[in-house]
C-alpha cells in the first residue's frame, strides 16, 4: 500500500499490546478491514521485549518523556563492566530478549485455548516452557524437624509444597502442621461448595482466616501466601482474593503434564504472542503499520449510536458501516495521513488524549504502581530448576517469593512495618531469552521507585547468596523501571455525555499482576462482539486455509518445551 491517506477501514486499532493484537486477529479473520497502527518502532507496547541495545534505547526514551503519555518512568540501567572470572560475561545484544511483561500463564488460563483455536500455536509458532517450583525466602521457617532434605535448597530458600504428595514427603513439617495443611488443601480444592467455611470471612485478611479456621500458626502462612502471588502485604490480602488464586494454582498442576501448572511463553513473554497474533492478522487481510500512531479523531456523522449499559457491553453498539463514505470517524495519524473508520480501539496511552471513550472491562486491580527490575546473571542457577517429578519436563522457570518483612533488618518482627512482597520469576537459558549458562531474573514489588529500589536490590542479592552456587553468581546487567496503571475512571465518566462515545473503545491499562489475568481474553471478546454485532459467531475459532504455511499448517496444540 503506497499511502494510507484517504483509505477506509472498518476498524483502526491503536497500539500493539496483547489485547489490541488479539483483537486485530479476531476481527481480520472475521472479515473486517483492520488497520493496526503503533507509534513505536516495535510490537508489544507495554508487553514489548528488547535486545540489550533496544533496552538501552527504550530507557533513554522513557527518561526523555518523563512519564508523560506512557506507563513507564524512573528507568535506568546498570552494567557490570568489570566482570572477570571463568564464566562468560554479557553476550551479543541479540542474544537476549528481555520482556517488560514476563507474566506467568497458568495452564487453566483462558488465553491458551484461544491461542490454539485461533491456530496461533500451529506449526509451533508459539512455544511455552514449564514453571516448576515456587520458593519462599527464609522470612518463613517451617516448624518441626530441622533436618536437611531435598525440600531445602539451603538455609535461605524453601521449596513450597506443590500438592499432597509434596506435603507427605516434606521432612521439615511436623505431623500437626501436615494435618492442618492437608485439611486446607482438601478444602481449597472445592472451596466454592463450602461457603459456610469462608464466605463470612471473605473480607477478612487471609492470615487471620488461616489462623481462625485451620489453626495455622503465623510461621506457616508464607508458603500459602506465596501461592496467591498477591502484590499486597498479608494484612491487605483478603480471603476472597486468596482462595481462588490458590485453587487455580493447584487445579492447574498436571493439566498439560506432570509436575507443573504454569508456563511462560518462550522468546520474550507476551511480546512473542503479540507478534504472532499481528502476523496472523496480516494473513487475514489486516494491515500493520509501525512508527505511526493515532494522533486525533473527529466524528464524521452525528447520529447517536446506542451505548451499552453496564452489563450489556457485548451487544451491537450501533450498526457498523462498511468502510465507505458513511464511516463514523475521521482518524488523524502521526504521519499526517487521514483515514476513515467505523471504530477506533486502543489503550489510553495509544488513543488521542482529548477523545471521549467507552471503556471495555474495568480498571485493573491493585497495584496501581509497581517497581520492576530485569537482572542478567552469569549462572544457570541450577538448584532453582529441579524436575518436580520423574515424568515432568525440565522446568525453565521458577518463582521466588520474599514475604513481607523478610528483607527488613529486624527480621520480620511484629513491630516492623509491613511491606509488599517481592516476586522474582527466574528464567533459564532454555527460554531463549539469554545464552545457555545464564539466567534472567524478573523482580517486582508494589512500591514506587523511591522506596522500592532498595527492596528489589536486597531481594536479588539475597537470592544469589541463597542458592549457594559455586562459583558465586555475578550480576552482568540490571534494568529498573517503574510502571503505573492508567486511571480510566475519568474518561469513562466523560464518555457518558458523548453521543459517539461507543465508536471509540478503550481497553483497560496493562495489569501489573505477575500472573496473566483472564480479563484480557474477556475484554477482547467483549470488544469483538460489540463491533461484529449480529455476525459475532465463534470467537477466535478459525479453520485452516488452503496453501499451508505459518499458522495455517495442520499441527495444533501448545508446545511446552523439551521433556
Amino acid at each position: 500500500m503506497e499511502s494510507l491517506d484517504g483509505t477506509n477501514w472498518d476498524v483502526v486499532i491503536a497500539g500493539t499490546g496483547i489485547q489490541q493484537s488479539l483483537l486485530a486477529l479476531a476481527l481480520s479473520r472475521s472479515g473486517k478491514g483492520v488497520l493496526h497502527v503503533d507509534r513505536n518502532a516495535y510490537y508489544g507496547g507495554a508487553e514489548a521485549a528488547f535486545s540489550l541495545q533496544e533496552a538501552e534505547e527504550w530507557v533513554e526514551k522513557v527518561e526523555k518523556q518523563g512519564g508523560v503519555d506512557t506507563y513507564f518512568s524512573h528507568a535506568s540501567i546498570r552494567k557490570n563492566l568489570e566482570h572477570t572470572g571463568e564464566k562468560a560475561g554479557l553476550g551479543p545484544s541479540r542474544a537476549y530478549t528481555l520482556s517488560l511483561s514476563p507474566n506467568l500463564v497458568y495452564t487453566r488460563s483462558t488465553l491458551l485455548p484461544v491461542l490454539v483455536s485461533s491456530r496461533c500455536t500451529a506449526n509451533e509458532q508459539l512455544g511455552f516452557q514449564a514453571v516448576g517450583s515456587w520458593f519462599v525466602y527464609s522470612g518463613w521457617a517451617a516448624p518441626g524437624d530441622s533436618d536437611t532434605s531435598t525440600t531445602h535448597i539451603d538455609s535461605h530458600l524453601l521449596r513450597v509444597p506443590n500438592g499432597r504428595e509434596d506435603v507427605f514427603a516434606d521432612t521439615t513439617l511436623d505431623l500437626r502442621t501436615k494435618r492442618s495443611l492437608m485439611k486446607f488443601l482438601r478444602f481449597v480444592g472445592e472451596y466454592e461448595n463450602q461457603p459456610e467455611i469462608w464466605e463470612q470471612h471473605r473480607k477478612k485478611a487471609f492470615p487471620a482466616f488461616l489462623l481462625d479456621q485451620f489453626k495455622f500458626p503465623t510461621a506457616s502462612h508464607a508458603p500459602l501466601l506465596a501461592l496467591t502471588m498477591s502484590p499486597d502485604p498479608p494484612s491487605e490480602t483478603s480471603t476472597e482474593f486468596a482462595l481462588p488464586r490458590i485453587a487455580r494454582h493447584l487445579r492447574s498442576i498436571g493439566l498439560f503434564g506432570a509436575g507443573f501448572g504454569a508456563v511462560i511463553p518462550k522468546f520474550g513473554g507476551l511480546a512473542e504472542i503479540t507478534q504472532v497474533a499481528s502476523r496472523a492478522s496480516a494473513v487475514g487481510g489486516g494491515v500493520n503499520v509501525l512508527r505511526n500512531g493515532a494522533r486525533g479523531v473527529n466524528y464524521k456523522v452525528q447520529q447517536t449510536p446506542t451505548r451499552p449499559s453496564e452489563g450489556d457491553a457485548q451487544r451491537n453498539l450501533s450498526e457498523p458501516g462498511s468502510g465507505d463514505a458513511q464511516t463514523a470517524l475521521i482518524v488523524q495519524l502521526d504521519g499526517g495521513e487521514t483515514v476513515y473508520a467505523d471504530w477506533l480501539v486502543g489503550q489510553d496511552a495509544d488513543l488521542p488524549l482529548a477523545t471521549q471513550k467507552y471503556t471495555i472491562g474495568s480498571k485493573p486491580r491493585r497495584p496501581s504502581v509497581a517497581l520492576k527490575s530485569i537482572t542478567i546473571v552469569d549462572s544457570p542457577l541450577s538448584s532453582l530448576f529441579p524436575r518436580t517429578s520423574d515424568s515432568s519436563p525440565q522446568p525453565a522457570g521458577a518463582v521466588v517469593v520474599f514475604p513481607s518483612r523478610a528483607l527488613s533488618s529486624d527480621q520480620a518482627t511484629d513491630t516492623s512495618p509491613e511491606t509488599p512482597p517481592v516476586h522474582v520469576v527466574v528464567h533459564s537459558g532454555d527460554t531463549g531469552e539469554c545464552p545457555a549458562g545464564q539466567c534472567v531474573l524478573y523482580a517486582s514489588t508494589a512500591l514506587p521507585a523511591s522506596s522500592g529500589l532498595p527492596l528489589l536490590d536486597s531481594a536479588i542479592v539475597a537470592l544469589l547468596v541463597g542458592v549457594q552456587e559455586d562459583p558465586k553468581p555475578c550480576i552482568l546487567f540490571s534494568m529498573q523501571y517503574q510502571q503505573q496503571s492508567g486511571d480510566t475512571s475519568s474518561v469513562a465518566a466523560a464518555a457518558e455525555d458523548s453521543p459517539a462515545a461507543a465508536r471509540v473503545l478503550q481497553f483497560p491499562s496493562p495489569d501489573l499482576d505477575v500472573v496473566l489475568s483472564d480479563d484480557i481474553v474477556s475484554n477482547v471478546e467483549t470488544a469483538w462482539k460489540g463491533i461484529m454485532g449480529d455476525d459475532a459467531v465463534d470467537f477466535m475459532r478459525f479453520e485452516a486455509r488452503d496453501g499451508g504455511g505459518g499458522e495455517e499448517d495442520e499441527d495444533e496444540g501448545v508446545s511446552y518445551g523439551p521433556p
